[in-house]
C-alpha cells in the first residue's frame, strides 16, 4: 500500500472541507448584515412605540365614527330669519347640569301698550321652554324641566305693576323649572331694569322678585333663584 499516496489524499479532502465551510461562513455573515439594519430599525420602531405609551400592532385599530354632534353646541340661524319670523328672543334650556341659552322667536301684535306686551311675550317663552327640544337639541344633549301648558297673565289686586302671576306657584315648580323660566323672563322684556323679575302663583300669596345669578345658571339642579319678597313696591 502506498501510505505516503493516502496521506496526501486526506490532507487534500481536509482542506476543501474546510475551504467550503469558510465559504459558507461568510455567506452567513454577509446575509446577517444585510438583515441586521431591518431588524435593527423594527427594534427601533417598536421601542419608540413603547415609549410614546403606544403599543404597536400589524391589525389596523377601528376607532369608530366620529361623534357627530359637539354637545350643547348648535348650529346658530341668522338673525334677519329669526326676525322674519317673530321678536328673536333667547330661552335657557338645561344641557347637562347647567343652564345653556338657545335662540327662539315669539310673534308680538303690532302697537300692543307695555303691560300687555310684556305678558305676551313672557307666554311666548313659557310656550318655547315648555315645547319639547327639537331633534338637532336633543342629540345634542338639551332637555327641559318646564311643563306645558304653563300660563302667565299680568299683575293681580295689589301687586306691583311690573308682577307676573304664572298658572303653577313658583314655590311648587322643581329647582330646576323654577330657574330656567327666571333665568330666561330675566333676559327679555319681561324682566325689570336691574334684570330681576317679579313672579306669582295663582293664588292671592304676595309675589316674589327673584334674580338669576351665574350659581343658577351653573347648578340649576341643586340651587334656586334668590327671591325676596316684593309685594308693594
Amino acid at each position: 500500500m502506498n501510505v505516503r499516496g493516502t496521506t496526501a489524499r486526506r490532507v487534500t479532502a481536509r482542506r476543501a472541507t474546510a475551504r467550503r465551510t469558510t465559504v459558507r461562513r461568510a455567506v452567513v455573515r454577509r446575509a446577517a448584515g444585510r438583515r441586521l439594519p431591518g431588524l435593527l430599525a423594527v427594534t427601533a420602531l417598536g421601542a419608540l412605540l413603547a415609549g410614546c405609551g403606544i403599543r404597536a400592532t400589524e391589525v389596523p385599530t377601528d376607532f369608530g365614527p366620529a361623534p357627530s354632534r359637539v354637545r350643547c353646541s348648535l348650529a346658530e340661524p341668522g338673525v334677519s330669519k329669526q326676525a322674519a319670523r317673530g321678536l328673536p328672543v333667547q330661552v335657557f334650556l338645561l344641557c347637562g347640569s347647567s343652564l345653556v341659552a338657545v335662540d327662539r322667536t315669539v310673534r308680538v301684535p303690532d302697537g300692543a301698550a307695555d303691560s300687555e306686551r310684556r305678558v305676551v311675550v313672557a307666554q311666548g317663552l313659557l310656550d318655547e321652554l315648555s315645547a319639547p327640544p327639537s331633534a338637532a337639541e336633543r342629540e345634542a344633549g338639551y332637555t327641559t324641566s318646564v311643563r306645558g301648558g304653563t300660563t302667565v297673565r299680568g299683575p293681580g289686586p295689589g301687586d306691583p305693576e311690573d308682577a307676573l302671576r304664572l298658572s303653577t306657584a313658583p314655590g311648587s315648580l322643581t329647582s330646576s323649572a323654577l330657574g330656567q323660566i327666571v333665568c330666561t323672563f330675566s333676559d327679555s322684556a319681561a324682566a325689570e331694569g336691574d334684570g330681576s323679575v317679579i313672579l306669582g302663583g295663582p293664588g292671592g300669596e304676595p309675589p316674589r322678585r327673584y334674580k338669576c345669578t351665574d350659581e343658577v345658571r351653573a347648578r340649576p339642579g341643586s340651587v334656586e333663584p334668590p327671591s325676596a319678597e316684593a309685594a308693594g313696591e
